[in-house]
């Protein structure tokens, strides 16, 4: 069976359902890169959900070329900020933490 690659496009976070739940095992495991191991039962025993932490939209203003500058690296630039200031955040916390 050919080696069928899955699209390189990012989808933008819509997936195509219908088309994956027709996928069968086989075309599935087709499409996965050979350097992926199984992972024994033991690997998944402790396990737990993590989810990211809520995010709360607010309107926040910024110097127009600093936005631009996020805009101009492409999509997703709202969460590259996001990181920028948690990193901020990360380096004042260890700052003030004392020893």
């Amino acid at each position: 069976m050919p080696r069928k690659s899955l699209p390189t496009k990012p989808s933008r976070g819509k997936a195509d359902l219908p088309r994956l739940r027709r996928l069968s095992d086989r075309a599935i495991a087709a499409s996965a890169p050979d350097e992926l191991p199984v992972l024994p039962d033991s690997f998944w025993r402790n396990a737990r959900v993590v989810t990211p932490p809520a995010k709360r939209a607010i309107s926040l203003r910024l110097d127009e070329d600093v936005l631009e500058w996020f805009r101009a690296a492409g999509p997703r630039y709202q969460t590259r900020i996001n990181a920028v200031l948690r990193s901020y955040v990360e380096a004042e916390r260890r700052i003030m933490t004392p020893r």
